[in-house]
């Protein structure tokens, strides 16, 4: 048996842990997971296979055939021509030779395009160039192509957007104040995500992303599962993704509810049952990393949580694996050797659909 096997920390950091070592920490990690959102741990047997994940000795692992899953993504299609500072190569080309350089070059399963900003409020207006953009591109690609942004509430409210901000309202009291501000910012938030759906839609949109849902709270998410249930029933035939900012929903608001469900504190496997409902297509869970925790940690953290979504589910599940998620370091260049390890587990043990 191995005397040490090399991992790393939740911040990226490298080090060194034997077999005892790494197996403590994914049943600590398990139970953490379970305790948080009163869930069942991993089983003994799903604890020793996540073990043979950590302890295979090349920095690259893969499943056995047939075990493949489908991949899908946030934006990634344009990171040729991103800047450096976003995880991108910052090549000068445009954002059409970056994804069909992403579609043909790595033989991807899905593609996307979004705004630069990747948040629905500038695309707004826009949104006749970004029809035009991907009208172009999509003529030109095969694998389906989606178009994703973030719902960012935040950029609704003073001195960004219209309405009072709830950072300004809560500290000093102004609770009622501050809820009311959230619910309006829904509203015009929702209302906004509806028309540059359906304006997409009307140039043959394929697929469209909330990437990042909640990432203000439950009154965001509250407006993205508002959105896609109206653009589900105006346009029954685009695919819809819903993608989550964290592990549970948090009550910026606290008494926001959809379909007499209380939006806050809902845990991934509770998140997919309203998704569900809103009539997305795939969703998304985001299960966050504790930097100061080591990579097998989070890795069993988020698997636990994962498997139990995909159990309760009936619509596809595909965990966001990037930056800060599903058990990846909070790196900007995130590190394959921990990305693999966690798309296998995944794949394997979590039942995921895809990626």
């Amino acid at each position: 048996m191995q005397k040490t096997i090399l991992t790393r920390m939740g911040d990226g950091e490298r080090l060194k842990m034997s077999p005892s070592e790494i197996k403590a920490e994914l049943q600590d990690g398990s139970q953490t997971a379970a305790s948080m959102a009163r869930i069942p741990e991993l089983t003994e047997e799903d604890i020793q296979q996540l073990y043979d994940i950590m302890a295979e000795p090349g920095r690259v692992v893969s499943v056995p055939h047939g075990h493949e899953l489908i991949v899908t993504d946030d934006g990634i299609a344009e990171c040729f021509g991103g800047s450096e500072a976003d995880g991108g190569s910052g090549v000068s080309i445009s954002r059409q030779s970056a994804v069909l350089s992403y579609e043909r070059g790595l033989a991807a399963d899905t593609a996307s395009l979004g705004h630069t900003d990747y948040s629905f409020k500038p695309v707004k207006a826009i949104l006749d160039a970004e029809q035009q953009s991907y009208q172009t591109i999509s003529m030109l690609t095969t694998v389906p192509l989606f178009y994703g942004s973030q719902p960012n509430m935040g950029l609704y409210f003073q001195p960004d957007g219209p309405f009072p901000n709830p950072a300004d309202l809560l500290p000093v009291g102004k609770i009622k104040a501050a809820q009311e501000a959230q619910e309006q910012a829904a509203e015009q938030l929702c209302a906004d995500m509806v028309y540059i759906g359906k304006g997409l839609n009307e140039m043959g949109c394929e697929g469209f992303n909330f990437d990042t849902a909640g990432s203000t709270g439950d009154a965001e998410f509250y407006a993205t599962l508002k959105a896609a249930r109206q653009l589900k029933q105006y346009a029954p035939n685009m695919s819809i993704i819903i993608g989550m900012a964290s592990e549970f929903v948090l009550g910026m608001h606290g008494e926001i509810a959809y379909e007499d469900q209380q939006l806050a504190g809902l845990f991934p496997h509770e998140q997919v049952k309203l998704v569900e409902s809103a009539g997305a297509d795939i969703f998304g869970p985001a299960i966050n990393v504790v930097t100061s925790k080591s990579f097998p940690w989070n890795l069993a953290k988020a698997l636990t949580m994962v498997k139990e979504t995909v159990a309760r589910a009936t619509i596809p599940v595909h965990p966001n694996v990037g930056m800060g998620v599903c058990g990846i370091p909070m790196l900007l260049e995130v590190p394959i050797d921990c990305v693999s390890r966690a798309s296998k587990a995944l794949a394997l043990i979590g039942k995921a659909d895809g990626l």
